[in-house]
């Protein structure tokens, strides 16, 4: 059988980094998702790399695999440490100097990448690493984690 979208299904990923954001929508259906890809990353013994903060869905995302035994590793900016409340429980946590080494970081530890719904933080990290997929920067599985169809305006027309 082919694989669905090209994906390789004997790629090993050690790491995944999961771009979300530091508010928690209303709708209970995103924290599920978020605890479930949490859970599942932990059961399979995949490092957890993400944004490094406590609050909204990253917190939830850490904590969810933290508490599943998961290793989880953040990487904050030191100017974001107290506006997106550092998660000092983490199995390592990087402070850099810049969202750029934020990302550079997230992107070297990671063997692929999960976009939750987020806010433009999390539409930009997608954006730039998907770009890098399109120029051959990296073969790096990019997924969109699509909970109540919110990644469904990214989905292209019939008319490309």
């Amino acid at each position: 059988m082919d694989q669905p979208l090209g994906i390789d299904r004997t790629l090993e990923v050690g790491s995944v980094c999961v771009f979300c954001g530091s508010s928690t929508p209303s709708d209970p259906q995103y924290r599920h998702a978020t605890v479930d890809l949490a859970e599942a990353i932990a059961d399979r013994g995949i490092d957890l790399i993400y944004g490094g903060g406590k609050v909204g869905l990253m917190g939830v995302l850490a904590d969810a695999a933290l508490r599943k035994g998961g290793r989880v590793v953040g990487v904050i900016p030191v100017g974001l440490f107290s506006r997106e409340v550092g998660h000092t429980g983490l199995t390592e946590l990087h402070e850099v100097a810049s969202m750029h080494e934020r990302k550079r970081l997230m992107y070297e530890l990671a063997d692929g990448f999960v976009a939750l719904p987020g806010g433009l933080g999390t539409l930009e990290e997608l954006a730039e690493v998907a770009t890098w997929t399109q120029l051959g920067l990296h073969a790096k599985p990019v997924v969109l984690l699509d909970v109540a169809d919110y990644w469904k305006p990214l989905q292209p027309s019939e008319q490309w």
